[in-house]
């Protein structure tokens, strides 16, 4: 049994590093913290594993806090023995390898799995998610091995694992469900620039395409068949179709969850002492994939667990891309309802950039190539400024004389 300890966080993901740095600002911290990671390693940058996969960075550059850092703060880390099960009522928790600890308060920061559907095949090997570091190696270690994988997934994640496979030699092919990629952040024309410099760089890319089922021999993946009939071949299949919230041990353990734990603006749950952020919660029906609004919680959480006043609350994100070198940017509504469209395309230098305005006002926007301008034009969507007048220049910026050298 381990000393009882005033705060346990389970999870050392992102979310939960993020919050214990942040705690570690605080001039009253709580008296004793425990952080309890499910993977061997000590936290990392999981936005980073892109880069890690295609060998663009190392190790080091991926890898967050240190166990050194931990003791510095005064924190207690396990690492690579997840908790089994909590029981909130008697405040203990057990691991997996049967450590028992005693806790005053508790933040579930579990994060997210992979989504990965019931389709036919589905246990070969041969087929995984891309979520952990994990994955990477495995991912490595089939370039080292196939020749051809197949990735399943238009957003920013299957196009960054099918990058990485595709620099490390693999004949590589993507599916995407929908009739663009990033569909979710980009219009028609910036998804029609994003795939024809994919598929200059050899990429396969289909859009509109299905998997009906998933074919392998001897127990391993060799295909997939599309439900056009199609068959493609696959010594790897890759799926990066979105995640679900990791809350089967915030269920089982009693707490009120959707299709997450279910939080309010302090962050906590339906159980007195007990919060949970990141991925694994829901807030006002809102579940979280971006950085910045779990930074936020995680900012909000540290003060309140360390006796202040604070209120998390919804904002609207902007999201700044880099798909293997290309720069994307867009805000607010894409293809805005009831709202006016300006655009420039320059072809020969593949920059884009559009802008919806509704009654003089920034509703929307989305840039290729050229983002520089991306952060001013989220500025002026935030602010509701009438630009009317700057109509005829909006598309290059903000006025020359607010612009800095």
């Amino acid at each position: 049994m381990i000393n009882h300890v005033d705060l346990v966080i389970v999870g050392n993901g992102m979310a939960g590093n993020r919050l214990v740095q942040e705690l570690a600002k605080q001039p009253h911290k709580p008296e004793s913290v425990l952080v309890i990671g499910e993977e061997p390693r000590h936290a990392y940058n999981r936005v980073l594993l892109s880069p890690l996969l295609a060998g663009e960075m190392n190790a080091e550059q991926v890898a967050l806090q240190d166990a050194r850092w931990y003791r510095e703060q005064g924190i207690e880390l396990i690492s690579g023995d997840p908790v089994a099960s909590v029981d909130l009522a008697a405040r203990t928790l057990v691991t997996q390898s049967g450590a028992q600890v005693e806790f005053h308060r508790i933040v579930f920061a579990t994060g997210s799995r992979a989504n990965m559907p019931r389709l036919p095949g589905i246990e070969l090997d041969g087929v995984m998610g891309f979520r952990t570091w994990d994955d990477v190696e495995r991912m490595q270690q089939s370039a080292s091995d196939g020749a051809h994988a197949v990735v399943v997934g238009g957003g920013l994640l299957g196009l960054e694992a099918a990058e990485g496979l595709r620099k490390l030699g693999m004949q590589t092919t993507v599916l995407q469900r929908g009739d663009r990629l990033l569909n979710l952040q980009l219009d028609a024309t910036a998804a029609g620039l994003l795939r024809d410099e994919l598929t200059g760089r050899g990429l396969n890319v289909r859009l509109d395409s299905e998997i009906d089922e998933i074919v392998g021999e001897q127990g391993r993946v060799t295909g997939v068949r599309l439900k056009d009939g199609q068959l493609l071949k696959a010594d790897l299949l890759v799926l990066a179709i979105g995640v679900r919230p990791e809350i089967s041990l915030a269920r089982a353990a009693g707490l009120r969850c959707n299709r997450a734990i279910e939080v309010d603006a302090t962050l906590h749950t339906s159980h007195q002492n007990v919060f949970a952020l990141g991925e694994c919660c829901e807030f006002e029906q809102n579940t979280y994939g971006l950085v910045a609004p779990i930074w936020r919680q995680a900012e909000v959480l540290a003060r309140v667990l360390c006796g202040e006043e604070h209120a998390y609350s919804e904002q609207p994100v902007a999201t700044q891309l880099k798909v293997s070198g290309i720069s994307l940017f867009s805000c607010g509504e894409i293809d805005a309802c009831n709202a006016q469209p300006i655009e420039y395309l320059d072809s020969i230098h593949a920059e884009y950039r559009k802008l919806w305005l509704r009654d003089g006002r920034i509703v929307g926007a989305v840039l290729y190539g050229d983002t520089r301008f991306g952060p001013w034009y989220f500025q002026q969507l935030l602010s509701e400024q009438d630009l009317s007048h700057q109509r005829a220049r909006l598309l290059f910026g903000p006025p020359p004389e607010t612009q800095v050298a």
